[in-house]
């Protein structure tokens, strides 16, 4: 069982950053593969960015690269979601979640363990 945790959300104004912060606990979170998702109202769940276990390898939607960055600690059993130049649309709640996987999954039913969510508001 992996327990997640994330933080960092809040209000900020277009071309600001924020900086998101998934704290795991429970078994070794090094063993696992790291994403980001986020859900705005009325709208599916979607893929943001992925890390692969050893933090080798990253990737990212179309919508965010450039502008985010994922990154991991696995010393301190914390992942993190780097968000610079944000735009209104990157308004959602965001949510860590953690699976194990070869190459990084885009798919949300890959993933096993999941946090609550934090909310991330741009304004224009």
């Amino acid at each position: 069982q992996v327990q997640l945790v994330e933080s960092g959300g809040g209000l900020v104004q277009a071309g600001g950053s924020l900086r998101l912060s998934c704290a795991a606990s429970g078994r070794t979170f090094s063993t696992y593969g790291m994403g980001w998702f986020r859900q705005a109202p009325g709208k599916e769940r979607e893929f943001v960015a992925g890390i692969s276990w050893s933090g080798l390898s990253t990737y990212y939607a179309d919508s965010v690269k450039g502008r985010f960055t994922i990154s991991r600690d696995n010393a301190q059993s914390t992942g993190y979601l780097q968000m610079n130049i944000l735009k209104p649309e990157d308004t959602a709640v965001y949510y860590c979640a953690a699976g194990r996987y070869i190459t990084i999954e885009q798919r949300a039913n890959q993933y096993n363990y999941w946090g609550q969510g934090t909310q991330v508001t741009v304004s224009s």
